[in-house]
């Protein structure tokens, strides 16, 4: 059952990262003079795209054999540690079973499938006494972001996403991007996605419009 979201979200993303190294490699071809390429400086760009989809997809799989991908309980303190050591950067949610912490449930859920450059977690307070007094955790939920194995950050309660439990997902999604523990350039996700199918139906319908055009001629 698990193998089957885990294999698509594999596959998800090492096609999001392959478009986007080949965009980000295109741009650089038409920015060159094309007139002084040749063929041997062309198939560097082409090796160069390669070797870079393949360190991303190497990558990807590294962080999925982590956990990365899925949004998951930490059923202990020690495991805290493990989990903090192994990441590079973790989001991790301190929680009872309140309404207001399902809420941040299941934003922190989307979010884990969106950013599988980071650790999505969550450990219940209660039963954390020691990391709760150590990382001074009072309000719940409070996220603990933690970068190279230490807490750089914290968002406590709702305050900073509006005061209220109806904060999006691209809410949350951009305070995380502010701290750096999301890879996150002012746009969210979603947003990047609906603009890049925006971006997708304009072509179709200009390019219909161009063989349209060629045509009365």
């Amino acid at each position: 059952m698990n193998g089957e979201p885990v294999q698509k979200i594999i596959e998800n993303q090492v096609l999001t990262i392959a478009k986007a190294v080949e965009e980000k490699l295109d741009e650089q071809i038409s920015c060159l003079d094309l007139d002084r390429l040749d063929e041997d400086d062309l198939e560097q760009l082409r090796e160069r795209r390669l070797q870079e989809m393949k360190k991303m997809a190497t990558k990807r799989q590294h962080w999925l054999s982590l956990g990365h991908g899925e949004y998951q309980e930490i059923p202990t303190e020690k495991e805290f540690f493990a989990v903090a050591k192994a990441s590079e950067r973790v989001v991790c949610h301190f929680y009872r079973e309140n309404w207001p912490c399902k809420v941040m449930d299941k934003h922190l859920s989307l979010l884990a499938k969106q950013h599988l450059e980071t650790r999505f977690v969550k450990i219940q307070a209660e039963k954390s006494p020691f990391l709760a007094e150590r990382l001074k955790i009072v309000v719940l939920p409070t996220l603990a972001l933690i970068k190279n194995a230490k807490v750089d950050d914290y968002v406590v309660g709702f305050n900073e996403l509006g005061g209220t439990d109806e904060f999006s997902t691209e809410e949350l999604e951009e305070r995380l991007g502010k701290s750096k523990i999301i890879a996150f350039e002012g746009e969210s996700s979603e947003g990047r996605w609906r603009s890049k199918a925006a971006s997708n139906k304009r072509s179709i319908r200009q390019g219909g419009n161009q063989d349209d055009s060629d045509s009365d001629d």
